[in-house]
């Protein structure tokens, strides 16, 4: 068709549909952006295609990091799995595996989450509960108990507490005789967003982007398969904020950890091969897979261009995605199998390395067997089933998709210049920034949801009686608390108690001399010093962290 022809039919129909009847809904993401009736080629840059596009595995990755996609390697399939003791986890560990999982993912409970052991006044209630519970290295030994961690890929959702965590992970490597080369996994490990979003901070953030800082070092120089930090846009999608929010506000803190590594003098294509991602999938289908994109094309071009990496690897955005737990209902629960599917469908197809699928009980309880299995089952349909793996980026091209990108990228970049505005990262999360404009966006949707201006099936509309509805429900028996707080005081009692003063002596020293902690930590570990022991004894040196309310 010729440039004149085009113009003819892109007019009659922009103007056929103009005065054609709509149903009245809101035609709007989810993130709030208009969308238009219809894209065309007008809304794609042909001329800019080798440079904002090109092909899979090339510079800058939008398409994908590798060549071949799925067909090379299918995504890991990791399940969120923690609850109650470490005996409790690890049996739903070898469960998982037993049915095919390719991944160890570990939920720890809150007390763990905040570097409380399990017999601290402030843990009471909580033992358990929404995740295992680690105190001790004897924790760990029995969570891992007759798992070979070389032969498994572990991830860790911990941030303020990750390096002691990690240093019980290591202790009961070499306790297997594995060694540190072997191990593969990830540490979620992202404190920046803890202070944007989860709010599971103890020390400030300068305190707390040494040790991180630290651990990257460390990994580089000993553990060279392991992904120290796991950048984590999910819990700030989970806290409210839009798409592009989620994806800006990820990168920046991506980049400050970066930053913080080369200050240290470390070099770019050293360490940033090993810095992960992860992002969640929410309901706006497109809008998620263009979010992916234009992730790794930020993510390229600032590599390359700003931080100077040569090494390709260090360009890739290699990422982990979850469904969108915020998005599920207690409401007909089984219709969260359904959100959870396309969820799943628009990280596979916007390129995600591994992928957690929610199970439809988690608004109500911890996951039972049956619904995780169900969660389970689902990527492995898609997997197998669906012929999603047949193709690399098979939405590339699209004008809706590669429009939706380019305007993700735009976006992206004011809300960079926006934060380099007030001076960076960490002084935006002192100023309160990120977590106004997330409370502003949370608001906005949910001011949605009343209006209905947009629905949520079976909570503002298709509405049933569902009183005789039935979901089995996970519960934590309190024997758990006391379970652990008796471990606890056995290990106190035979631990040699004078080499654990030494470690913790040891710890304060390094933190106030400024070398890396990670060594003591790990020896504090292999003296069975706790959790807690170990926390506790930084707050001397480095504070607690006190959030200034924003409104």
């Amino acid at each position: 068709m010729n440039s004149e022809e085009y113009k003819k039919a892109f007019e009659q129909y922009f103007e056929t549909a103009a005065n054609s009847k709509t149903s009245g809904m809101k035609f709007t993401s989810v993130s709030g952006n208009d969308i238009k009736v219809l894209y065309t080629p007008d809304d794609v840059d042909d001329s800019s295609f080798m440079n904002n596009i090109s092909f899979p595995g090339q510079y800058p990755y939008t398409r994908g990091i590798h060549a071949n996609g799925y067909r090379g390697k299918i995504w890991t399939m990791r399940q969120f799995a923690g609850f109650g003791t470490p005996e409790d986890t690890n049996e739903r560990f070898k469960y998982l595996l037993d049915h095919g999982q390719t991944g160890l993912s570990v939920a720890f409970d809150l007390p763990t989450l905040m570097g409380y052991d399990a017999d601290d006044e402030l843990s009471a209630g909580e033992v358990g509960i929404c995740g295992v519970s680690i105190s001790s290295l004897k924790d760990m030994e029995i969570l891992f108990d007759k798992i070979p961690l070389d032969k498994v890929s572990t991830s860790m959702t911990i941030n303020s507490p990750a390096a002691m965590i990690f240093a019980y992970y290591l202790a009961v490597a070499k306790k297997q005789g594995i060694g540190f080369d072997k191990l593969r996994g990830t540490l979620q490990n992202d404190i920046l967003k803890e202070y944007i979003a989860q709010k599971e901070f103890i020390y400030p953030p300068r305190p707390s982007m040494r040790i991180i800082t630290d651990m990257v070092e460390y990994c580089m120089n000993e553990v060279p398969l392991w992904n120290p930090i796991s950048v984590s846009g999910y819990h700030i999608r989970e806290a409210g904020s839009t798409a592009v929010q989620e994806l800006a506000y990820t990168l920046a803190d991506g980049f400050a950890y970066i930053e913080d590594c080369i200050e240290r003098g470390l070099d770019i294509d050293s360490f940033a091969p090993r810095i992960s991602y992860f992002f969640n999938s929410h309901l706006d289908f497109f809008e998620e897979i263009a979010k992916y994109r234009a992730a790794r094309r930020i993510f390229a071009k600032r590599m390359k261009e700003k931080y100077g990496a040569k090494n390709q690897r260090s360009m890739w955005l290699r990422f982990h995605t979850q469904t969108a737990g915020c998005t599920l209902t207690a409401q007909q629960p089984e219709n969260n199998i359904v959100r959870t599917a396309f969820q799943a469908m628009a990280g596979v197809l916007g390129g995600t390395q591994s992928l957690h699928t929610n199970s439809m009980d988690e608004t109500l309880a911890l996951p039972s067997e049956k619904s995780v299995k169900i969660a389970l089952r689902t990527q492995q349909v898609l997997a197998y089933e669906t012929g999603v793996i047949n193709t690399v980026d098979p939405l590339g091209g699209s004008y809706y998709v590669e429009s939706l990108t380019d305007q993700m990228e735009e976006e992206a970049n004011k809300i960079f210049d926006e934060i380099d505005s007030i001076g960076g990262v960490i002084p935006a999360i002192e100023a309160g920034y990120f977590q106004k404009e997330i409370s502003d966006a949370a608001y906005r949707y949910q001011k949605e949801l009343e209006r209905k201006d947009k629905f949520v099936v079976g909570v503002n509309e298709f509405v049933e009686d569902e009183s005789d509805i039935e979901i089995p429900i996970l519960t934590i028996s309190p024997e758990v608390e006391q379970k652990q707080a008796k471990r606890l005081n056995e290990l106190k009692q035979s631990r040699n108690n004078d080499q654990v003063e030494k470690s913790l002596r040891d710890i304060h020293q390094a933190a106030i001399d400024g070398k890396n902690l990670m060594p003591v930590f790990i020896e504090a570990a292999e003296n069975y010093v706790t959790l807690g022991e170990m926390v506790n004894v930084l707050k001397e040196p480095f504070g607690v962290y006190e959030e200034t309310a924003v409104f």
